[in-house]
């Protein structure tokens, strides 16, 4: 048959179609149309839930059992990640203790009123900003909430009220710490009332912009969007929390926002709560000073707000009236409003996560480069575009022989990869070493393709890493050769390593992810046009010429796992390529296309080891030879597979297995057969069978005659004279080029930028509109600058998202690939940094300098923008994340604003000065 019409038509007149239709008719004279059937399975649905669970749902606990279950599931990750808890302590006792000292026991008189004010507003917003912490941890988690959501295990909703319980009494303790040393060192008044009334407002406080944060993380799908809107929060709740401009003198066209911001009554209670038993010594009163020696105190006054006449003290509650229209009876009121608040924040959060599970990279859609393509296909699309082609066009079969004939003209490397009594023996926390890995031999030929097997937790990634020089800790044992000779110091460069998570930049495209890769990973002499010509080879290799300009980020399963062979392809691996477990997560038809393709690679000459989880029959006949590993690392078999898998079911049958049926999956059955399977038991040592066997004594004689011609053959030379194969200069140019390119493919991130720039600057302005030139006009100024400092937080916490997101793809894949530096890597960063900055914040200075009303003269406003445009570039760069942690795999994205707020207080040093040398111009 060579249509799909004679294919059907053969397949009804055949003896397997006729057995379809009986077991079709058979199912309906049993199933259809009985009742009694579809009662029972209605009842069996049924009592698969639990007592209290609604019948009617696919959940099948209750809610306060999802609760109680997820509130576990979430002190087990806290103490399985109790160092970020440690960091978020420390961090709060170092901000106590420096701010402490800085106001260290604050003097009961009137001089220290305003210092107090300040630390008490500092109290309140150092813990709304450490909450912007919770932004990058949700969306961590995300993607395995939205997972756990498809499958049905809890409503998304529960993730976050199991978050927020669990939490309190972390919060609670890490808050008290904070509140007794900042609380005592700077001597705030020492009733035990006044004490824990000042913990619990700064502790419901910080409760409640969690909350907030949480929300405005469920509420966006991309990190930068929600960076963006809590950037301007923050600057809103300090803004017109009533310290930095009292509410008295806030514009009346936005003196309605205060109401809406909790830490305005948060600091409204503070303020009450401390200077209501506050009566201070004055200590300015006039007249005084030359010729006013002997006025009496009834005819001087106290310069402080609240002062009377004659009066040698001045009471706090008059001094926080006139001030801020503060007063005491409002104190609990308040605190009521802040818990409003924070259950309004919960409620909302609880609302946006049930509503709002999906991620920016949900789409089936793939997207193609501008000008490149019809702007965005499906798959469905294309596979019915390749339909449309009709008999002319060329069907993949002949496609795949073209390119296995292709590569059969080329000469099959002589190099043999061999590994000879290799053991990894890692040291365990606390107990005794383990032994993952256990005289395992064997080598892979030119033109073969080897499977390595494997039950989960025999050792086959481990293997894998151990082969490929990619483990870092622990010691490995045995040795590991190319033809009996060392291996070349760049054996990393000369093989190619395809992990199982397919790792890329998501805004670039796939014939600019393998470009990008041998930019990297051949010379830099090597002229542009051949390599341009070794891409367009490994794109029509891996068959992606209908997808080299779609974006990788919005590829299927199947064309990423392609991009990833695509991408070692590019490098020209000459020695090895493995492959760890390249069907994971692929249906049966990719997976095959996959295989299949590896197959016409091993035909073409390469040498190809690859860990693969219960492959299908068919997949299983593709391999050439098979490494099946038991627990603890053990080789049970090691050798061909034979046709229909005769060569390895013999050797099992042959010592003591049960025969295969010849229905039975092979794959399946040698794994039941060594104990591997979710049922299987066997009593049967079959490492000791294999130490034992015809067949390892075969291999031992096999390794032997290879090493004996090895030693006859050159020694594989070292290609690389350095660890990489480019100069940094390259590698920072190219790595500049793809990240401007990247950020360009990325406007959520540049618009969420400028956006969060202009309202800033814009609110900002506004709020100290046309401030004149007097006393109280210059402090507020100053506010107005410090304001902008502040700006810089979220602004360095957004570029933190995207820094980390490039550097997880460095750390996982390219660094072990040994592509660039990593201070390439760093300095690419901040030159692409630089500009969109500079932009920025010149944005920023238009809506902010002439809206404040700062002078006009040019060499002010020079100095203004300079000073302003610096500071914001250097707070922004200034976090935890500029140099990379290589020790991290999680990247412990909760840490970062609690260093970046202590980072942002150092900068705002260095601008003061250039503040008071902009004002001496004037």
């Amino acid at each position: 048959p060579r249509t799909a019409e004679e294919m059907a038509a053969y397949f009804l007149a055949s003896p397997l179609g006729q057995a379809n239709r009986q077991s079709i008719d058979h199912y309906r004279d049993h199933h259809v149309g009985k009742p009694e059937r579809r009662e029972a399975y209605r009842a069996s649905a049924v009592m698969e839930h639990a007592p209290h669970a609604p019948k009617s749902n696919s959940y099948t606990i209750s809610i306060p059992m999802q609760v109680r279950a997820v509130m576990v599931r979430r002190v087990q990750i806290i103490k399985g990640d109790v160092a970020s808890q440690v960091v978020q302590l420390v961090a709060q006792i170092f901000q106590a203790i420096v701010m402490g000292t800085v106001f260290y026991h604050l003097p009961d008189a009137t001089s220290g009123y305003f210092s107090r004010g300040g630390i008490l507003f500092f109290a309140l917003f150092f813990g709304a900003l450490s909450a912007m912490a919770e932004i990058p941890a949700l969306y961590a988690q995300r993607l395995i909430v939205l997972r756990h959501h498809k499958a049905a295990m809890y409503y998304p909703f529960i993730e976050s009220l199991a978050h927020t319980v669990v939490d309190i009494p972390i919060t609670f303790i890490i808050r008290g710490i904070f509140s007794v040393l900042l609380y005592f060192l700077v001597d705030l008044q020492r009733t035990a009332a006044q004490f824990f009334i000042f913990f619990l407002i700064v502790f419901m406080m910080t409760t409640a912009m969690k909350g907030f944060f949480r929300l405005v993380a469920a509420a966006f799908k991309e990190e930068s969007s929600a960076t963006s809107v809590a950037g301007i929060g923050v600057l809103v709740f300090s803004l017109y929390t009533g310290y930095t401009i009292p509410r008295l003198s806030i514009p009346g066209a936005l003196r309605w926002i205060t109401y809406l911001n909790p830490l305005g009554y948060g600091f409204e209670s503070l303020m009450m709560n401390e200077f209501h038993t506050l009566n201070g010594t004055c200590s300015t009163l006039v007249p005084q000073g030359p010729g006013y020696e002997n006025v009496s105190l009834a005819n001087q006054v106290c310069t402080t707000v609240g002062a009377q006449p004659g009066m040698p003290t001045v009471d706090g509650n008059a001094f926080t009236y006139l001030s801020y229209d503060y007063k005491y009876s409002d104190l609990w009121r308040n605190y009521g409003v802040i818990c409003a608040f924070g259950v309004g924040f919960l409620l909302l959060l609880l609302f946006a996560t049930e509503f709002n599970t999906g991620s920016a990279f949900d789409s089936a859609v793939t997207l193609f480069k501008q000008s490149k393509g019809a702007g965005s296909v499906g798959p469905a699309n294309v596979r019915r575009d390749a339909e449309k082609a009709g008999p002319s066009a060329p069907d993949e079969d002949t496609k795949q022989q073209r390119r296995v004939s292709d590569g059969k003209k080329k000469h099959a490397p002589p190099d043999i990869f061999t590994w000879h009594h290799v053991q990894y023996v890692v040291s365990i926390s606390g107990g005794p070493e383990r032994k993952l890995l256990d005289d395992v031999s064997g080598y892979v030929a030119p033109g073969k393709l080897t499977a390595l097997m494997g039950e989960s937790g025999a050792g086959k990634t481990t293997l894998l890493n151990v082969l490929a020089q990619r483990v870092d800790v622990g010691v490995v044992l045995g040795d590991r050769f190319i033809n009996r000779q060392p291996l070349p110091a760049d054996f990393q460069a000369q093989t190619g390593y395809c992990q199982q998570m397919d790792t890329h930049l998501p805004q670039a495209t796939v014939r600019e992810a393998i470009l990008s890769s041998a930019h990297f990973r051949q010379s830099e002499f090597v002229p542009m046009e051949e390599i341009r010509a070794h891409v367009d080879k490994c794109v029509q290799m891996c068959g992606l010429e209908a997808y080299a300009d779609a974006v990788v980020g919005t590829l299927g399963v199947e064309h990423k796992k392609r991009t990833t062979i695509a991408v070692e392809l590019a490098a020209k691996p000459k020695l090895l390529l493995f492959l760890d477990e390249p069907t994971s997560g692929l249906d049966s038809q990719s997976a095959w296309a996959i295989i299949t393709f590896l197959r016409e690679l091993a035909d073409s000459g390469q040498a190809i080891l690859c860990t693969i989880h219960q492959p299908s029959g068919e997949l299983f006949q593709l391999f050439d030879r098979l490494l099946l590993l038991r627990k603890g690392g053990q080789t049970v078999y090691f050798g061909g597979i034979g046709e229909r898998s005769s060569t390895m079911l013999k050797y099992f049958e042959r010592n003591g297995a049960t025969p295969c049926n010849e229905d039975a999956h092979p794959a399946e059955y040698m794994l039941d057969v060594i104990g591997a399977g979710a049922t299987a038991n066997t009593f049967v040592d079959w490492h000791n069978v294999w130490r034992l066997s015809p067949e390892a004594a075969a291999l031992e004689d096999e390794l032997g005659r290879i090493h004996t011609e090895g030693r006859s053959r050159p020694v594989v030379q070292t290609e690389l004279r350095t660890q990489f194969a480019t100069s940094w200069k390259h590698q920072t140019i190219a790595l500049t080029q793809r990240n401007f390119q990247a950020y360009w493919r990325n406007p959520t991130y540049l618009m969420g930028k400028l956006v969060l720039n202009i309202a800033g600057g814009l609110l900002i302005g506004f709020t100290f509109y046309n401030t004149k030139y007097s006393l109280q006009g210059t402090q507020n100024k100053l506010f107005s600058f410090f304001l902008a400092t502040i700006l810089c937080v979220p602004l360095s916490q957004q570029m933190q998202a995207v820094y980390i997101d490039i550097r997880s793809i460095y750390e996982v894949r390219e660094r072990q690939s040994r592509m660039y530096k990593w201070t390439a890597l760093v300095t690419s960063q901040i030159l692409v940094e630089i500009p969109w900055n500079i932009f920025c914040s010149s944005v920023f200075f238009v809506c902010w300098y002439w809206s404040v009303g700062f002078f006009r003269y040019l060499v002010g406003i020079a100095c203004y923008h300079t000073s302003y445009t610096y500071g914001t570039y250097m707070r922004s760069l200034s976090n935890p994340h500029a140099v990379p942690r290589f020790n991290s795999r999680d990247g412990q994205n909760n840490m970062d604003p609690y260093f970046t707020s202590w980072n942002h207080g150092q900068s705002i040093l260095a601008l003061e000065d250039r503040i008071s040398t902009c004002i001496s111009f004037r």
